[in-house]
């Protein structure tokens, strides 16, 4: 069998296994074992299956994702994150789509502490969606900027995302989470200047706002408060992380620990949020490490029957330049990303684009940005877009789904500028990793 036809057979029948909706993890391993069988020699294959997902989940680089989530979680159960919110509403003031504007500074806030893109939606649309609506905010400036600045999560740390990412294309864990840090702070600042321009064009798209009249102490306690000491969980994790006193397993713990004193500091610490934490960090973390463990044998399984090596041949043959290459990764990422999850996009591309970029010269570090990038735009693209259904859930009844297409649609050309922007100055994901080594 020549690889050209293993290649069709094997994506062919993971996207018709995903189709039907088969779990992303069962999918893989179904694949992988009728490829371990017919391709790695049968018996002898399936074994080398056995001891590939043993290997793949018990290397310690993995340490960080559940520490990441149960962080994340902490601070979610406690909701430690919703009074933060509350804080930053009261010092955002005489501003066009105040609340809007609000939104974003908050999710990027809960971002860097939570690394959960459906928490952070979910928080988001909670506490401010209903209060945007009642004022009189058009759905493009209420549930657009909740949408947009949930999915920041993926880019900025802690993300366990990244750390998966990292872990399975081979790319340092560290400057990966680092790398997201200055595009995500672009998209904020790029999203806070749309939503400002617009509001100040049509008014009648987010009415004036003004923030209660209060005096300068009773607008800035709750916000030193509740807001600049969570901002020390995120100096905690990445300070540790741009110094070089800890790893990203080490830094991970930091923030575990530093989530359970502010629990404690605010008495939200309950035992019972703590057990729901613990409990939605085994779900999430179990899902993802069956994953990884699929992915090892799937990629062995491409390498060995010459798939990878042709296919990567086959473009050097075409005589295209890196650039044109990473054009077509995120062309193919972004089709990717309207069908199917993240984690999928990762599975199915990760053996194939990391040799390819390897072979033409392709920066890793940029590379893991756009995968990041893409995978937060496919959080926003309909049809399948997780965060539109994590929207539709926190919305009124009386809001549709084309609603929510429509106010999501100017955010991701946001977003794609971003990406663009990425591609073209490469030193946006480069910059900050390379201050790690000093």
């Amino acid at each position: 069998m020549d690889w050209s036809t293993t290649l069709v057979l094997m994506l062919g029948s993971l996207v018709a296994l995903l189709a039907i909706g088969l779990p992303v993890a069962f999918a893989f391993i179904a694949v992988n074992i009728a490829g371990a069988y017919f391709i790695l020699g049968g018996e002898n294959g399936l074994v080398q299956m056995a001891r590939n997902a043993t290997q793949s989940v018990s290397t310690f680089s993995l340490a960080p994702i559940p520490l990441f989530i149960l962080m994340g979680e902490i601070l979610f159960q406690t909701r430690v994150a919703h009074r933060a919110i509350d804080a930053i509403e009261r010092v955002v003031t005489r501003v066009p789509g105040r609340l809007s504007v609000v939104t974003v500074f908050g999710g990027t806030i809960f971002a860097a502490l939570s690394g959960s893109t459906i928490a952070n939606t979910a928080m988001l649309g909670s506490t401010l969606l209903p209060s945007m609506l009642k004022r009189g905010y058009h759905p493009t400036l209420a549930m657009g900027p909740i949408m947009a600045s949930g999915a920041i999560a993926m880019l900025i740390p802690p993300s366990a995302l990244a750390v998966l990412l990292g872990s399975l294309a081979g790319i340092s864990i560290a400057g990966l989470l680092v790398a997201g840090i200055l595009p995500a702070i672009i998209l904020s600042a790029l999203a806070v200047l749309f939503i400002v321009g617009l509001a100040t064009l049509r008014p009648n798209l987010a009415p004036r706002d003004d923030a209660p009249s209060m005096g300068l102490r009773e607008r800035w306690t709750p916000f030193a408060i509740y807001v600049l000491p969570l901002s020390g969980i995120f100096i905690v994790v990445i300070g540790s992380l741009l110094t070089g006193l800890a790893t990203p397993t080490e830094s991970a713990a930091l923030g575990c620990i530093a989530a359970i004193v502010a629990g404690l500091a605010y008495r939200s610490m309950s035992a019972g949020a703590l057990v729901t934490a613990v409990m939605e960090t085994v779900k999430l973390s179990v899902m993802i490490l069956f994953i990884i463990a699929a992915s090892q044998t799937f990629s062995q399984i491409l390498s060995f029957s010459g798939a990878t090596g042709g296919l990567i041949r086959m473009i050097e043959g075409l005589d295209l330049s890196a650039l044109y290459i990473l054009i077509g990764m995120i062309l193919i990422l972004l089709f990717l990303g309207c069908f199917v999850d993240q984690i999928s996009m990762l599975m199915v591309t990760i053996p194939v684009f990391i040799p390819l970029a390897r072979s033409v010269g392709i920066d890793e570090l940029v590379l893991g940005v756009v995968y990041l990038l893409t995978m937060e735009i496919a959080l926003l693209t309909p049809p399948f877009g997780l965060l539109l259904f994590v929207m539709q859930g926190v919305s009124p009844p009386e809001i549709r789904m084309r609603q929510i297409y429509a106010a999501v649609t100017p955010f991701l050309i946001i977003k794609l500028i971003v990406l663009a922007l990425v591609v073209a100055i490469p030193a946006l994901g480069t910059w900050l990793p390379g201050q790690l080594g000093r």
